[in-house]
């Protein structure tokens, strides 16, 4: 039956042997068989996808071979902008202390790529001698040349931060005049290296200045394909009032839509990322949740790396799958003996129409194909003779590693993250997102004040709302729900949240409000209205205190209208 089964319709023989062996020994490799999922990477890796890279000449086109570092390393963050937009204090800031080589000026100071990762001892390591460390995942850049690597160096800092992210401080884009001096190597090339491997790109602009020079327009396009990594942030915003805050931001909007050339909208975080004094103190509460929202993100960065790298193989893959197609194809085309310029200028004018054919051939995502323009300029240097013919064996075992592997590697995702859950700390992360303290994330609106509080803070607006509650002709100490509900709608708050706040105020649920709850009532509905969220239940603090146990009076209950 198992002679029938695996020769019942014509196989190759690498999959004619793949089958019968998993067969003889128990099946493909199930849940269990690797340590973790990015053990598992590194093996379907190595044993399914990369002879297809190398068969294909893939690492030539598109993007280096992966080492282990590749897979092992911690998330990383880019930061890109124009000059003087913050780059540099905000990593400062982040990270709550000055690394090797840090320079902050108005003028372009950032004159290299500077990769920020941890170590006991502060230092600086060299480029050449940073691509050939095996521990590291730079060894690639070595092919960027020594102008390159002159403008490259690994600052190590003893960040609590850097524990579990990595950082990369780019060289200020230059605009005006200055952008055409010539850097010396392929820096939108270096830029598109990083951004395949990197978990966060953040692009900086300053409010005042949001002009898109040509060089910053050309880096912004070497993130093609990563739009999903990139996060915009509005810096300095504290320098213009909220009118003004706006039409920039409007603009902003208007010039990355035009470059980025995708239906999403960018996530843009405004605000005024440095530990210096605002000089707009208008919008402190909205820079307060920008600057939460931030962190909150860069905090998720350790959680779901491996989720990311397993997403950036997957894409790889695909297009590993979508360029062996493409080569293969060119090769058969190619004549053997005469006129093969002739047709390798003709095959390249017709990339698109290959595409076309592949596209319908072969079920290929049009997403999956490389950049028609970019590969039509590299397929010029090749002689296409040298190529390879399509081989069925490389390609099942890609399309295995897809259908079965991945698979397995996506269910290990949820365990893993149960067990190993880490989370950004140190630096500023020690403050923004904490809620201890007077100056804590919405701390200090009365709703979270804290147990340790000697008065009830609603005394101190206790005459105002005994007032309101005796024109409401209170029965034996209480009021009615209708005179309470004609005092509440006047707020102008919608139903759900007036019954929610009702609910919160009447503390010994009888449907009624004496003094204190209706204060209490008076005092939740400003909180509401001044911005801040309601408790899901009422804090201890703002219990009135004769409601309270004996054993927590905090402190004598102020004068009660009759």
């Amino acid at each position: 039956m198992l002679w029938k089964t695996l020769v019942s319709k014509p196989l190759s023989p690498y999959v004619f042997h793949r089958r019968y062996f998993r067969w003889l020994f128990g099946g493909s490799k199930g849940l269990n068989a690797y340590a973790n999922v990015v053990d598992g990477m590194k093996e379907v890796y190595r044993t399914k996808l990369l002879p297809l890279e190398e068969t294909y000449l893939f690492h030539d086109f598109h993007s280096p071979k992966l080492n282990d570092a590749d897979f092992d390393s911690k998330p990383i963050i880019l930061f890109m902008g124009q000059y003087s937009t913050g780059k540099t204090t905000l990593i400062k800031h982040l990270l709550g202390c000055e690394f090797p080589g840090m320079r902050i000026g108005p003028e372009p100071t950032t004159d290299r790529f500077i990769a920020i990762m941890h170590d006991e001892k502060e230092g600086v390591i060299p480029g050449n001698a940073l691509v050939v460390d095996p521990k590291k995942q730079f060894r690639p850049l070595s092919k960027f040349g020594n102008a390159f690597l002159n403008r490259f160096q690994c600052s190590t800092v003893n960040s609590s931060v850097l524990k579990t992210i990595s950082i990369v401080d780019t060289p200020g884009i230059l605009s005006g005049e200055k952008q055409r001096v010539d850097r010396g190597y392929d820096f939108t090339g270096v830029l598109a290296w990083f951004a395949e491997r990197v978990d966060r790109i953040i692009l900086l602009f300053d409010a005042h200045k949001l002009d898109i020079s040509d060089e910053f327009r050309r880096s912004i396009e070497a993130l093609y394909g990563h739009d999903d990594k990139i996060r915009i942030v509005l810096n300095k915003a504290d320098m213009v009032d909220h009118q003004q805050l706006m039409r920039v931001y409007g603009a902003l909007m208007w010039s990355l839509g035009k470059i980025l050339n995708t239906p999403e909208v960018a996530r843009v975080y405004i605000g005024s990322f440095w530990d210096q004094p605002l000089q707009n103190d208008i919008n402190r509460r909205l820079f307060e949740d920008e600057e939460q929202d931030l962190f909150r993100d860069i905090q998720s960065l350790p959680k779901n790396s491996v989720l990311r790298k397993l997403n950036d193989l997957i894409k790889r893959t695909r297009l590993a799958k979508a360029h062996a197609y493409i080569i293969s194809s060119l090769f058969k085309e190619m004549p053997a003996m005469f006129g093969k310029d002739a047709k390798k200028i003709e095959l390249i004018s017709n990339l698109e129409q290959l595409y076309s054919q592949l596209e319908r051939k072969f079920l290929i995502s049009p997403g999956d194909f490389p950049e028609l323009k970019r590969m039509q300029e590299q397929l010029i240097h090749y002689d296409f003779r040298s190529f390879s013919s399509l081989k069925p064996n490389l390609m099942e075992a890609v399309d295995e590693m897809l259908a079965n592997d991945i698979a397995h590697l996506m269910a290990m995702i949820p365990q893993e993250a149960s067990t190993t859950e880490s989370l950004v700390e140190g630096g500023a992360f020690e403050v923004v997102g904490s809620t201890l303290g007077p100056f804590g994330y919405k701390r200090g609106e009365g709703v979270d004040a804290g147990a340790g509080d000697i008065e009830w803070i609603i005394s101190k607006k206790r005459v105002e709302y005994d007032a309101i509650f005796n024109t409401l002709n209170p029965v034996e100490g209480k009021v009615m729900r209708t005179d309470v509900k004609a005092e509440m709608i006047k707020s102008k708050l919608p139903s759900s949240v007036l019954g929610k706040i009702y609910k919160l105020a009447d503390v010994d649920q009888d449907g009624l409000l004496d003094a204190d709850e209706f204060a209490l009532m008076m005092y939740l509905i400003s909180i509401k209205l001044d911005g801040h969220d309601l408790p899901s239940k009422l804090p201890p603090h703002l219990v009135p205190p004769l409601k309270r146990p004996r054993a927590q009076h905090m402190a004598p209950v102020s004068e009660q209208a009759s």
